[in-house]
């Protein structure tokens, strides 16, 4: 999924910039968790029913990451009890899904939201790598695993090649005018998403004052998982926010 980032991104990053949106990389990503747990946060996860859509509504929503003419013929991905099945079979390449906030960084304060819906859209580099591990750690975590056993079997999945390397090109469509990525803010941004197989988001100015791209390590970056880190293929995501949400309607300057 995603990271992404819930003011994750890198905790000097202004609060207004980062937004909460970025999470969801399925995003779901990175580091400095802020803000306060609800009171279903605290407790931890909620009854399975309380973060499923039905089939119409989940489809229909996952279409809305991206443009019509990319969605419109993507495979539709849909979570059930045990994890994400294919609702859609398509033909371009494209998965199109919806996060919960369980698929992102366990970190993270929103975790357990049932309010997380991450309309989300990855090309076909991005398939075999991010919508693998958005998947893998869903699975997982719906099957009651602990966080631990998640990160031992996604780095036993990336040292075998199950999942595969990152692909040159990998990116992510966000744009659904109807995406709640976080609680805090205005609740949703629309943009794109870039996976690039690099620690160094310099290359890219991101988070420069006047840049407008937002970047960050899609593995932890609080204290205490830099062992975690090093053992992981390195893996940047570059946020952008867009203009215009999927369906062509202005999707003005956010401030989450």
């Amino acid at each position: 999924m995603a990271t992404y980032t819930r003011n994750r991104i890198i905790g000097s990053l202004p609060t207004r910039r980062v937004g909460h949106a970025a999470v969801f990389a399925a995003s779901l990503l990175l580091g400095l968790a802020s803000g306060s747990l609800n009171a279903k946060d605290s407790r931890g996860m909620a009854p399975i029913d309380a973060y499923l859509l039905d089939r119409a509504t989940e489809i229909s929503l996952a279409r809305s990451a991206a443009p019509a003419a990319i969605s419109k013929d993507a495979t539709v991905l849909m979570l059930t009890r045990t994890g994400y099945e294919t609702a859609v079979k398509g033909t371009n390449g494209f998965v199109c899904y919806v996060g919960r906030g369980f698929g992102g960084a366990p970190d993270w304060p929103e975790r357990w939201d049932t309010r997380i819906l991450a309309a989300a859209c990855d090309n076909p580099p991005a398939v075999p790598t991010m919508t693998a591990l958005l998947k893998l750690r869903t699975a997982l975590t719906l099957a009651g695993k602990t966080d631990v056993q998640i990160m031992d079997r996604i780095k036993a999945a990336l040292r075998t090649g199950e999942i595969p390397p990152l692909a040159a090109g990998a990116m992510c469509y966000m744009m659904s005018k109807n995406a709640y990525l976080s609680a805090q803010g205005e609740h949703n941004m629309a943009h794109v998403m870039f996976y690039v197989p690099t620690g160094d988001g310099t290359t890219w100015g991101a988070n420069l004052p006047g840049s407008p791209v937002i970047g960050g390590n899609y593995w932890y970056l609080l204290p205490g998982h830099d062992a975690d880190i090093a053992t992981l293929p390195p893996i940047s995501v570059f946020l952008v926010a867009t203009s215009t949400f999927s369906d062509g309607t202005p999707a003005g300057p956010h401030a989450m």
